[in-house]
């Protein structure tokens, strides 16, 4: 219980100073040779991000995990299959209901990699199995550096006015330089400050979400700049919370329902359950600078920020309860139904 509780009091705090930047950038947004400054500044923050997420990999959580084929190919299709069908299925009501710079950012969101930290914390407190986890949520966070952009320009079809200048594979080609080769020389690099990381994990942690609040900020610079907020009216911010959740709801009945019916153990539908229905946030933040333009990063950020912190939050309830049901199931004398 207490794990789950300071780990929601932490998650709380990086919420209110994500939103305290939103704020501040809306308020005080860089141009000029500000946003110059910040963008460079933002490059090498991405690039440290994902270094240190490639540091944090072990080899070994890699091997033992990577062998439950059937389980990776079900995270997988959650992920990068059935969520994204789901968004553009949903165009006809999601359209009309948000505006299209909002729906486009649904569906951004919707084609997103799992995450990694968060997935693989709220395996552990359920008591799932963690390797398969770690497994899992990194392998998606690599293949969604080059799935995501093709998926997002196929759903989209003819309608990329929102997308940067560039082709498909100068996308991925620029996704590729500033998250993949960071990620594979910190993971490379792991056997020399691998032990200084597990160390100071507080640090490392909050280095991380220094790096997405300053991806943030210029991302969202950008946007007020070029009109943000005449864009997006208030009630499209509600109606947006009201999608989010409920979207994140769909998903988890039927995640859990087709692991069952999949016949999979307790242990391995806790994992699939968390892994294919988050969303990154580390992931996503980075990849939006590269693949849209100034004019619409904000609002498709804003799908994304506030489907993570709903994902957080019943996610650790969720965590909980697995948790009870385990500790029910290990009690003398009880007899499983």
């Amino acid at each position: 219980m207490s794990v789950v509780l300071k780990l929601r009091l932490l998650l709380d705090r990086f919420t209110l100073t994500l939103v305290a930047v939103v704020v501040a950038a809306s308020l005080l947004p860089a141009h000029g040779a500000g946003a110059v400054f910040f963008k460079w500044l933002t490059t090498a923050a991405i690039a440290l991000l994902f270094f240190m997420h490639g540091a944090k990999l072990s080899r070994d959580a890699i091997i033992a995990g990577a062998t439950h084929w059937r389980l990776h190919i079900t995270v997988f299709v959650w992920t990068f299959v059935i969520f994204p069908l789901l968004g553009w299925s949903l165009r006809p009501v999601l359209l009309p209901l948000l505006g299209e710079p909002l729906y486009i950012g649904v569906l951004y969101l919707c084609t997103l990699p799992g995450t990694v930290q968060s997935a693989i914390a709220f395996t552990a407190i359920a008591r799932g199995n963690v390797p398969a986890a770690v497994c899992a949520a990194s392998a998606s966070s690599i293949v969604g550096i080059v799935i995501t952009p093709l998926l997002l320009r196929i759903l989209l079809g003819t309608d990329t006015s929102a997308l940067g200048a560039g082709s498909l594979l100068q996308s991925i080609g620029h996704i590729s330089v500033e998250i993949l080769l960071p990620f594979i020389a910190g993971h490379l690099s792991r056997p020399l400050v691998g032990r200084w990381m597990d160390r100071h994990r507080k640090l490392v942690t909050n280095v991380d979400q220094s790096s997405i609040l300053l991806v943030v900020y210029t991302a969202f610079s950008e946007s007020v700049v070029a009109g943000l907020w005449q864009k997006v009216d208030p009630v499209s911010l509600v109606w947006l919370g009201v999608v989010c959740c409920a979207l994140l709801a769909l998903v988890l009945v039927l995640n859990t329902w087709s692991t069952r019916r999949l016949g999979f153990g307790r242990a391995d539908e806790i994992t699939i359950v968390f892994c294919g229905s988050k969303k990154s946030l580390a992931s996503g933040v980075p990849m939006a600078s590269v693949l849209f333009s100034s004019a619409v990063i904000g609002p498709v950020l804003l799908p994304l920020m506030l489907f993570h912190q709903i994902q957080l939050m019943v996610c650790a309830a969720l965590a909980q309860n697995y948790r009870r049901q385990w500790e029910t199931l290990a009690q003398p004398g009880h007899t499983p139904a």
